[in-house]
């Protein structure tokens, strides 16, 4: 019977496809949890490390025992509704399908759900399966998942809290760097070798520094935040720094019109910042897809 699948997985690409975007809407749900309470998870340690420094907050109410911290992080507590703490069944924490059962509102109080719970499901299986058609039943295929899964949290923390956590961008930066250590696969052209990765990610991290010093320096302000230094250090470790330049124009370009719409149509203070991280994201994620035609369009129309 397994064999019957693996025989089926490896002869047909739609029986692929199919399988990785179904696991991407599984991933997507996994991933809801991640965009939400990691950066809980963050600012709970930063908390707690600031009272072991300085003490307890002086305008709480003095405490005569310590105030016992119940665990949370990605596994606990279970997931339940914000309004009526109602524990959310498995059954109906089946991606997408269990939204529309329910008509997007919780089961016990009726408390409507945000429809973005869906959507990051539905993406993440799209994203997924586009890999999937991309690399075909190889080992990158998996490697090039993971980096996409990793894009889709990041970006919608920084979206939420303009935060890009290290808790994602290192270990990513590392496991590009590990990844260049691994043969290429011929027909897919990645991993990127070891020299390619190194330089990407020095140079991915020091352009966007630079660019930040810079910007500092002439008006007094900050840019960007370490975090977008880190992502696309992590980025030209796993794509080499041939793709940096790519990268670079696709999220400063994406970046630039949607600031300018958003301004225009919405009246946006153009004061206040917009997280770049997303759009870093989806350039490191073209850029893995269709970077080597992109990267020789680019050059052929400059007449390079």
């Amino acid at each position: 019977m397994l064999g019957s699948w693996l025989y089926l997985l490896t002869t047909s690409s739609s029986a692929w496809i199919v399988l990785m975007l179904v696991l991407g809407l599984l991933v997507g749900s996994f991933l809801n949890v991640v965009i939400h309470r990691l950066p809980i998870m963050m600012e709970r340690d930063w908390q707690a490390q600031a009272e072991e420094i300085v003490g307890p907050n002086p305008y709480d109410p003095p405490r005569d025992q310590p105030v016992e911290r119940k665990p949370y992080n990605l596994v606990v507590p279970r997931s339940a509704c914000p309004k009526c703490g109602a524990m959310i069944t498995a059954l109906q924490n089946i991606p997408v399908v269990s939204y529309v059962f329910l008509g997007g509102a919780c089961a016990n109080c009726g408390n409507k759900i945000s429809i973005r719970y869906p959507l990051i499901e539905l993406f993440t299986g799209a994203v997924s399966a586009a890999v999937a058609w991309k690399f075909g039943v190889t080992w990158y295929c998996g490697a090039a998942l993971v980096l996409t899964w990793a894009l889709v949290a990041l970006s919608a923390i920084d979206i939420d809290h303009q935060l890009l956590p290290d808790d994602i961008t290192l270990p990513l930066l590392w496991l590009g760097l590990l990844l260049s250590l691994a043969p290429t696969v011929s027909h897919v052209g990645l991993p990127v070798t070891s020299g390619s990765s190194i330089v990407g990610a020095a140079l991915g991290y020091l352009s966007l520094w630079s660019i930040y010093k810079l910007f500092k320096w002439l008006t007094g302000k900050e840019g960007m935040g370490y975090g977008d230094f880190k992502l696309l250090a992590a980025l030209g470790a796993w794509l080499g720094w041939q793709s940096l330049l790519i990268i670079i124009l696709i999220s400063a370009f994406t970046g630039a019109a949607v600031g300018i719409a958003m301004i225009a149509f919405r009246g946006r203070d153009r004061n206040i910042p917009i997280p770049f991280g997303p759009y870093l994201a989806a350039g490191g994620w073209i850029a893995l897809m269709w970077g080597e035609q992109l990267t020789g369009l680019y050059l052929d129309s400059v007449g390079l």
